[in-house]
């Protein structure tokens, strides 16, 4: 077990970028992400819906803790039965809608230091952590209602270069001006 992740190089503090949102396709060793219940579902008790990109035998992979979005009304039910039937469904579901880990065509280098998307969960979402590491790249979309203004190029970097760490500039403007 290789703990490079404790050595990760930590970004500066990304620049907010008005009217767009932020998604990402591969995220650097040490990179660590959580899960949030949609509305209507929680957490089981004392479980822990966080994620994080190690070196495991020198390939990147995602480290997973049990967890379940459970059904808020199934949740505060009494009847363990019904509970258990909704957790092994909630099981099969996550069998066949876990998006594999490397959807993005990795490389064998690639593999060593980044972690492809991680796997989807029924009733829940990817929350990014604010917190990014050098490699790490960043795309951006408008928000609905507002459009990408030239230059379009929707993404930064994060980068090492002579020794100081800083974003790439980002060549795009969301506006909703006519």
């Amino acid at each position: 077990l290789t703990f490079s992740f404790l050595f990760a190089e930590a970004c500066p503090t990304l620049p907010t970028t008005e009217f767009a949102d932020v998604t990402a396709d591969m995220y650097p060793v040490g990179t660590k992400l959580s899960y949030e219940c949609d509305r209507g579902y929680r957490r089981r008790s004392g479980q822990y819906l966080g994620i994080q990109c190690q070196s495991i035998e020198q390939v990147a992979s995602w480290v997973y803790k049990e967890f379940q979005c459970i059904d808020e009304k199934v949740l505060l039910s009494i009847a363990p039965t019904v509970e258990l039937d909704v957790t092994q469904k909630a099981e099969r579901e996550t069998q066949k809608t876990a998006a594999p880990q490397k959807q993005v065509n990795l490389s064998a280098s690639d593999q060593k230091d980044f972690c492809g998307p991680p796997k989807t969960v029924p009733h829940a979402s990817l929350r990014l952590n604010k917190q990014y590491y050098v490699g790490q790249v960043l795309h951006f979309k408008c928000q609905s209602g507002y459009d990408r203004r030239p230059p379009t190029s929707g993404t930064r970097e994060c980068k090492k270069v002579n020794g100081k760490i800083g974003w790439t500039p980002l060549d795009m403007r969301c506006t909703n001006d006519s």
